[in-house]
C-alpha cells in the first residue's frame, strides 16, 4: 500500500513510493530494484523536493501533482543510478536529467559526492548543490538536515526531518549498503552506522530499497533485529563485512 501524506494540519508533506508498484509499473527493472523514492514538502506551501528520482520521473511528477505539491529540488543520496538515473546493466536508466527536463529545480548532493554524481548523470559539478554534513536544507517552513554517512560511497548522506530519517543504501530494515562498489570503504560504513545507531530511539527509518517487508521501522526495533548493528566493536564488524 502506498505511504500517504501527512495528514492535513500537519505542515510536513511525507511520501513513500516504491517503484514497479507505485511509479514505473511497467518497468521491469523497476520491479526488480525495488527502489524507494522520497517527497519531502512543505504543505501550507505546496512545495517539495523529491528523494532519489529514478525509473519512471514522469510518474513521479504526476503523481506529486494529484498532491497539490510543486516540486522545487532535488536531493540526492548516492551517485548509483537505480537512485538517479544513468548507466546500469546495459540499459540507461531515466532519473534526474530526464527530471530537469520537466522541472528546473536544483539538484542537493553531498560536496564529496558531486564528482561521481557528474560522473553518473552527466550534469557538471558547477551544476550541483554541494552540501557538507550537518547542513539543512528548507523547503517551505520545514527543514531537513544532511548526515553525510560514507561507505556504501563517499559521498553518501541521509536526511533527517521530524523524526524520519531517510536512509538512502546506508541502512536498510535488514542489512546495510554494499561495501564493494567503487567509492565503498566498510571502516567508514562501520563509522557512520554507529552515528545512526546513536539517533533517538523513536526515529523512524525509510530505506532506499525494499529489501524487507516492513517499508519503514523505528530504529530501535532495526537496531535489534538488523545483523549489521550485531558486531561488538569495529575489529568484529570488518571481520564480517570488510572483505
Amino acid at each position: 500500500m502506498t505511504s500517504t501524506p501527512a495528514q492535513a494540519g500537519n505542515r510536513l508533506y511525507f511520501r513513500q513510493m516504491l517503484s514497479g508498484r507505485d511509479f514505473a509499473v511497467s518497468d521491469q527493472i523497476a520491479r526488480e530494484m525495488v527502489n524507494f523514492s522520497y517527497a519531502i514538502g512543505d504543505r501550507s506551501t505546496g512545495e517539495c523536493l523529491l528523494v532519489d528520482p529514478a525509473h519512471g520521473v514522469t510518474d513521479l511528477v504526476e503523481i506529486l501533482a494529484k498532491d497539490e505539491m510543486r516540486i522545487t529540488g532535488v536531493l540526492a543520496t548516492h551517485y548509483h543510478a537505480d537512485h538517479i538515473g544513468g548507466a546500469l546493466w546495459g540499459f540507461t536508466l531515466e532519473g534526474v536529467v530526464e527530471l530537469l527536463d520537466l522541472v528546473d529545480v536544483p539538484v542537493h548532493v553531498q560536496k564529496e559526492e558531486a564528482p561521481w554524481v557528474a560522473r553518473t548523470t552527466g550534469i557538471a559539478e558547477s551544476d550541483l548543490t554541494q552540501h557538507s554534513g550537518g547542513d539543512v536544507i528548507s523547503v517551505g517552513g520545514v527543514d531537513i538536515e544532511c548526515l553525510h554517512t560514507p561507505g556504501h560511497t563517499p559521498g553518501s548522506q541521509c536526511f533527517m526531518v521530524e523524526g524520519r530519517l531517510v536512509s538512502g543504501d546506508t541502512l536498510f530494515i535488514d542489512g546495510c549498503g554494499r561495501t564493494d562498489l567503487p567509492g565503498a570503504d566498510p571502516e567508514l560504513m562501520y563509522d557512520s552506522l554507529q552515528r545512526l545507531s546513536n539517533l533517538p530511539d523513536d526515529t523512524v527509518v525509510y530505506p532506499g530499497h525494499r529489501y524487507s517487508m516492513p517499508a519503514s521501522a523505528p530504529l530501535a526495533t532495526v537496531r535489534q533485529q538488523n545483523y549489521v548493528f550485531r558486531p561488538g566493536n569495529r575489529q568484529q564488524w570488518l571481520s564480517m563485512f570488510g572483505g
